[in-house]
């Protein structure tokens, strides 16, 4: 059985995922990169380290895995973005081992970006959009974008259309994380804490700006960290950050997709996969939206596995 390979290093996980012909995925390995408490994220050189390390541990624990399927191709995320310029050091650990495994068994490599990745495995998770055109908000721990989004045969070509014009919405989530004491990343035990609100607490409002199709969140991350030295609840703080980016993105998507003539929209990137950003969005706006299961919003690579199999059967 023919299989075919993607490798993602990012800042925050080492990704390894393989599919089959069909695009049925045979393997989905990840580890999160360790980050020290009240920590908002690692320097590159130490991502590096955990890479190399993480990758060396993928090598033993799955060990005959590939026993009896041929692998015809390998892609890996080499840069954060499909534009000149873009690069961080992290990228180029899973790059070189996909090159190194391509180079040894004889079968071709194909570059993509980690972008392209989400992108990918967003479509193959969420069945769509399958439109000419869409819009593509993607969310995540560095990035706050919307793209006009055309698929060209086996490419993205994306141009930015509007996001943030400050942090991105992961590092409002990630902040004030930390200033709680959470784990970094924040967003899972962020949203976590924002449960406690089932119980009557009330989410408490943060305000939150947006121009056009720009939005801005360090306002927001300032006034949430002043109602958390007030005193104020932690759980209806946690709510309120969420529907803060919530209602901020439900402004700027409609916006972005009034302004393009746009009517579907693909969601990606970690922060997507948060529910009550979700819940809101789907009640409020008036577009086909689509959002991949959660497990395939967070950083994997799935996206650059089904890439590798596109662009090798468009070479045959």
């Amino acid at each position: 059985m023919d299989v075919y390979i993607g490798f993602d290093t990012s800042c925050y996980t080492t990704s390894v995922a393989v599919v089959d012909s069909a695009g049925r995925l045979v393997l989905d390995h990840r580890r999160v990169l360790e980050v020290k408490q009240g920590e908002r994220g690692l320097r590159q050189s130490e991502g590096v380290f955990q890479h190399i390390r993480n990758l060396g541990d993928l090598s033993r624990s799955q060990a005959g895995f590939l026993d009896g399927m041929k692998v015809a191709a390998a892609a890996a995320s080499v840069k954060p973005r499909p534009v000149e310029g873009s690069y961080m050091p992290v990228f180029t650990v899973g790059e070189n081992a996909a090159r190194v495994a391509a180079t040894v068994a004889g079968i071709p490599f194909f570059e993509t970006t980690h972008q392209e990745n989400h992108l990918m495995a967003g479509l193959w998770s969420a069945g769509g959009p399958w439109s000419e055109r869409f819009l593509t908000v993607h969310l995540s721990g560095g990035t706050t974008e919307l793209l006009d989004t055309v698929k060209e045969g086996t490419d993205f070509d994306t141009r930015i259309v509007g996001g943030t014009t400050d942090i991105s919405a992961g590092q409002f989530v990630d902040r004030v994380g930390v200033a709680m004491g959470l784990p970094f990343p924040c967003g899972p035990h962020l949203e976590k804490l924002a449960e406690g609100t089932g119980d009557g607490v009330l989410p408490i409002e943060i305000k939150c700006y947006t121009k056009r199709a720009t939005v801005s969140f360090s306002g927001p991350e300032t006034g949430a960290k002043r109602l958390l030295e007030s005193g104020k609840d932690r759980a209806g703080i946690a709510l309120g950050v969420f529907l803060s980016i919530a209602r901020g993105l439900g402004r700027i998507i409609d916006a972005a997709c009034e302004k393009k003539g746009l009517q579907d929209v693909l969601m990606v990137g970690g922060v997507s996969s948060n529910k009550y950003i979700r819940e809101y969005l789907e009640k409020s706006l008036k577009y086909n939206l689509y959002f991949p299961k959660a497990r395939y919003c967070s950083d994997n690579a799935v996206g650059a596995a089904l890439i590798a199999l596109e662009k090798q059967k468009n070479a045959m």
